[in-house]
């Protein structure tokens, strides 16, 4: 029961940290001062973010700690709290991590809309995604290679926090689209799509980065033998299916809507192909993250 609360919580703080980096810097990245469709989602979504990745912070460092001793009960104890926070790696990543998190909370709540509101969560977010390299594997290799892959881990993770969060801010937008916004949601697209190349290829690289130690080329014919590789063969094909869907939303569906506008036809057909393109996408991204969730869990060949 209590590792599946580890895993559950940290794909919590997982979903939290995308958009705490992505949809800010999606928002900075898309759209000028003057120049957009209604942002008043934004402010709640990223309240209701940061409270995710504090609190989830907070109670996973619990359910860590309850791992380690044995129970709930030696857990809660001070010397064992004490004990996570000072003595491991793990520990002051989490305190880290809830701690950025309840300051960017506070940014959010006093800071008006605009440059400064989306540039200071957008660092929060930053300091919290890179914070999983101390809470999976990244930080576990010694030798002279552990400083490259503690790099390639942290790259990694600020990267896909970079596509998914960006990913879930355009499909709020999607779903909330006004008539008078179409055209700013078309650059909106264009701008992602930047986002997204960038994105990809970081994680594509650093992917290689951290197989190569986590697996090894050795061990790459028996990587179904382990539930480790497993995972990781499901997590490639739904990173292909989310490279398919992005796309076709990129070469066919952004174009076809830009077309449309242009024409200035009704663009309610092409906005609900992108819509459902763009939310399928989405969703195979949260599953996609609550695989990670579990493979940070487990030992990976490399330690077997």
């Amino acid at each position: 029961m209590l590792e599946i609360a580890v895993v559950a919580l940290r794909w919590l703080q997982y979903s939290g940290a995308v958009v705490l980096l992505g949809a800010p810097l999606f928002v900075l990245h898309s759209f000028r001062k003057t120049d957009g469709p209604d942002l008043g989602w934004a402010r709640p979504t990223l309240i209701v973010a940061a409270a995710f990745v504090a609190l989830g912070a907070l109670a996973a460092l619990v359910a860590q700690t309850a791992v380690m001793a044995g129970s709930l009960s030696e857990a809660l104890q001070p010397a064992s709290l004490s004990f996570m926070v000072t003595g491991t790696a793990l520990g002051i990543a989490m305190v880290v991590r809830a701690a950025t998190a309840f300051l960017g909370l506070l940014a959010i709540t006093l800071i008006k809309r605009g440059g400064a509101l989306w540039g200071l969560t957008a660092a929060a977010g930053l300091v919290v995604a890179a914070s999983f390299a101390w809470t999976g594997h990244g930080a576990a290799t010694e030798g002279s290679g552990g400083p490259v892959h503690l790099v390639a881990d942290i790259v990694h993770a600020i990267a896909a926090a970079l596509w998914l969060g960006a990913l879930a801010a355009l499909t709020i937008l999607l779903m909330r689209r006004a008539g008078p916004d179409d055209l700013a949601l078309h650059r909106a697209l264009h701008g992602f799509a930047g986002l997204g190349t960038v994105a990809v290829g970081l994680l594509v690289l650093t992917g290689l980065v951290n197989s190569w130690f986590l697996i090894g080329p050795d061990r790459i014919a028996g990587l179904g033998a382990s539930l480790y590789g497993q995972l990781l063969i499901a997590k490639l094909a739904l990173f292909a299916l989310m490279l398919a869907l992005a796309a076709g939303n990129r070469f066919r569906l952004t174009p076809g809507l830009g077309s449309v506008l242009a024409r200035g036809e009704d663009p309610r057909q092409a906005l609900q192909r992108l819509r459902r393109s763009v939310v399928a996408e989405t969703l195979v991204g949260a599953v996609l993250l609550a695989l990670v969730a579990m493979m940070g869990t487990l030992a990976p060949p490399s330690a077997m």
